[in-house]
């Protein structure tokens, strides 16, 4: 096959491939980013990252493909971007800096890492809690070095009722750590139905030996 061929063949191919990477990203991320809130901002730039990797997409691609999804106000501080940045700079984790550092901001990751600190179980099931957790503990990355403090943080911030179970084990494998919160909170679960039945149950008891002796007197009187 001629040389001239393949190369035509493979800047084909790569054109079919950025036109599809367009597409599905224009399809479901159509709206852009600009002018939202931080935290949309960032959700935007991660499930487009997502996107392009279930497209097996390469670095290069990807700078590319987020460049053609930005509108407006966003696209001209992209070129501006561009236009500052030496194109042996300009990769995928130098734009998400940028970007992250553009319409996320320092003020946003801040305020997330202090609801890290801050954050505690409250009425939020086990499940809802440590999906809380994870998020906010992206922003914290410096405070929760190692599996074992994220163990002992997560810990921290469990009910009381919860953690009196689980926090003598001393677990040091986080995954672990939350099944076991999860098994210790439907065990508080089947105690509190236990108990309700119990109350329930001696609340009806009363009641039979109020009307024995009713039964009796209307027996004694015939």
């Amino acid at each position: 096959m001629p040389a001239s061929l393949v190369t035509k063949t493979g800047s084909h191919d790569r054109m079919d491939g950025d036109d599809t990477l367009s597409q599905a990203m224009l399809r479901i991320l159509e709206r852009g980013i600009a002018g939202v809130a931080p935290n949309v901002a960032e959700y935007w730039i991660k499930a487009t990252e997502r996107i392009m990797d279930d497209l097996d997409c390469t670095p290069e691609q990807k700078v590319k493909g987020v460049v053609l999804l930005l509108r407006d106000e966003a696209y001209q501080w992209c070129l501006t971007v561009k236009e500052d940045t030496q194109p042996d700079r300009l990769t995928w984790e130098f734009f998400k800096t940028a970007f992250q550092g553009k319409y996320v901001g320092a003020s946003y990751v801040d305020t997330c890492r202090r609801e890290f600190l801050n954050l505690t179980q409250g009425d939020r099931s086990v499940a809802e809690y440590e999906a809380e957790f994870l998020r906010l503990s992206r922003y914290a990355l410096g405070i929760v070095t190692i599996e074992y403090e994220r163990c002992v943080r997560f810990d921290d911030g469990v009910r009381d009722n919860l953690r009196v179970l689980i926090a003598p084990q001393r677990e040091r494998d986080f995954a672990a750590q939350v099944d076991k919160a999860k098994i210790a909170e439907e065990v508080k679960r089947v105690e509190c139905q236990n108990r309700e039945r119990g109350r329930n149950k001696r609340d009806s008891e009363p009641l039979s030996f109020v009307l024995s002796p009713i039964k009796r007197l209307e027996l004694m009187g015939r």
